[in-house]
C-alpha cells in the first residue's frame, strides 16, 4: 500500500496518509501510450489543407506549344513544378478523432497516478476552500507545500468556482475535479494534489510529521538543561551561604579569645 504526505486546510504537514487499494504501484506503460496518443491526437483540428494544380487559379491555356521552342514541353503553369502551382499529395482536410476502450482509458488514469505516488509526488490536502477567488491564495498553498516552482495538478472533489478561478491565472496550475483527470494531464504535472474527500483512504496513525517531532524533542531537550542548570545554582547558592556562615563563625571565636 502507496502512501502520501497528508496536510491541514492551512498546508500544514500532518503525517502520512494511505491511498486507497487501487493505489499499489502498477504501471502499465503500454496504455500510458495509447491514452497520451489518442488525447494529443483528439486536441487536433485537422484543418491543414494546401490545393491542387486544379483547385489554384490560373494556368487555364498552354504556355507554348509543344515542339519547337526547343524548351521543355509543359500543359499549365500551374503544374507542380512551376512556382505558385499546386501542391501534391499536400495534406488535407481529416478527422484525428481516436477512441480507446473505457477499461484502456481507466488503466491509463491509475496508472498515471501510481506513476505519481511511487515518485511521492502525490500529496493529499485536506479541504481547499477559498471565500474568494483570489490567486494570492493559492499561490500561498503551494508555497507552503513546497509546489510553488512545479507544475501542479490540483484535484478536487466536486465543483469549487472560488479554487478553480484561483488557480485559473497561474500557467503551472490546472484545476479540476477529481474524476475528470485523464491520464495525459496527470503526467503532464510534476505534482498532484487531491482533496482528502476525493481520494478516500485513511491517515496513518503515529505519523507525526519529523518537524514537530524535532521540535518537541528539542522543547524537552531545553526543559532539562534548565533543571539542571538551576538545580546547579541552587547547590552553588547552598555551598556559599554555608561558606559564609563557617567564616563568620570563626570570626567570632577568634574576637573571643583575644578578649579573654
Amino acid at each position: 500500500m502507496l502512501e502520501a504526505t497528508l496536510y491541514s486546510v492551512t498546508a500544514d504537514p500532518k503525517g502520512n496518509y494511505a491511498l486507497p487499494a487501487e493505489y499499489d504501484g502498477t504501471v502499465h506503460e503500454t496504455a500510458l501510450y495509447y491514452a497520451v496518443r489518442a488525447y494529443r491526437n483528439n486536441q487536433r483540428q485537422g484543418t491543414h489543407s494546401t490545393k491542387t494544380r486544379s483547385e489554384v487559379s490560373g494556368g487555364g491555356r498552354k504556355p507554348w506549344r509543344q515542339k519547337g521552342t526547343g524548351r521543355a514541353r509543359q500543359g499549365t503553369i500551374r503544374a507542380a513544378q512551376w512556382r505558385g502551382g499546386g501542391v501534391v499529395f499536400g495534406p488535407r482536410p481529416r478527422r484525428y478523432r481516436t477512441d480507446l476502450p473505457p477499461k484502456v482509458k481507466r488503466l491509463a488514469r491509475q496508472s498515471a497516478l501510481n506513476a505519481r505516488a511511487n515518485e511521492r509526488a502525490l500529496y493529499v490536502i485536506e479541504e481547499l476552500a477559498f471565500e474568494q477567488p483570489k490567486t494570492k491564495h493559492m499561490l500561498e498553498v503551494l508555497d507552503k507545500m513546497g509546489l510553488g516552482d512545479r507544475k501542479v495538478l490540483v484535484l478536487t472533489s466536486e465543483t469549487r468556482p472560488t479554487v478553480h478561478l484561483s488557480g485559473r491565472n497561474l500557467s503551472n496550475v490546472h484545476v479540476m475535479r477529481y474524476r475528470d483527470a485523464s491520464a495525459y494531464e496527470v503526467l503532464w504535472s510534476d505534482a498532484v494534489v487531491i482533496e482528502q474527500q476525493a481520494i478516500g483512504g485513511h491517515e496513518v496513525a503515529g505519523s507525526a510529521p519529523k518537524a514537530a517531532s524535532r521540535s518537541r524533542t528539542a522543547t524537552r531537550t531545553r526543559g532539562k538543561a534548565a533543571t539542571r542548570a538551576m538545580a546547579k545554582k541552587r547547590s552553588a547558592t547552598k555551598k556559599a551561604t554555608k561558606t559564609a556562615k563557617t567564616k563568620s563563625t570563626t570570626k567570632r571565636a577568634r574576637k573571643d579569645g583575644s578578649d579573654a
